[in-house]
């Protein structure tokens, strides 16, 4: 089994390939293929590579599949005793993406 930790708008992540995750907003096209080059670790059947930070001789190679919104989360803060009330609601924009490869160069 193939997969790496990489790191994508602020998060890291535990990828494989044909497998699609959601990461925050990445403004660019529909079916773009995009590289992922903030590679912290990869694990290739019993071989283990560890960046330190990143790993420069791997490559990941990822399509855009959508554009689309996270669940609603809603923030409500109230202050006791002062009668003041704030309701409010928040949906992340999310990004589909679809890991097609990845490969030691």
């Amino acid at each position: 089994m193939k997969y790496a930790i990489i790191e994508v708008s602020g998060r890291q992540f535990w990828v494989e390939t044909g497998r699609y995750y959601d990461l925050n907003r990445i403004p660019t096209q529909l079916g773009t293929e995009i590289n992922l080059n903030r590679i912290l670790l990869l694990k290739d059947e019993d071989k283990v590579l560890v960046g330190q930070p990143y790993l420069e001789n791997v490559k990941i190679t990822a399509r855009i599949l959508e554009h689309l919104r996270g669940k609603k989360t809603l923030v409500y803060k109230m202050r006791p005793k002062k009668k003041t009330r704030k309701k409010q609601g928040h949906r992340q924009e999310l990004t589909r993406v679809l890991i097609e490869n990845i490969e030691i160069v």
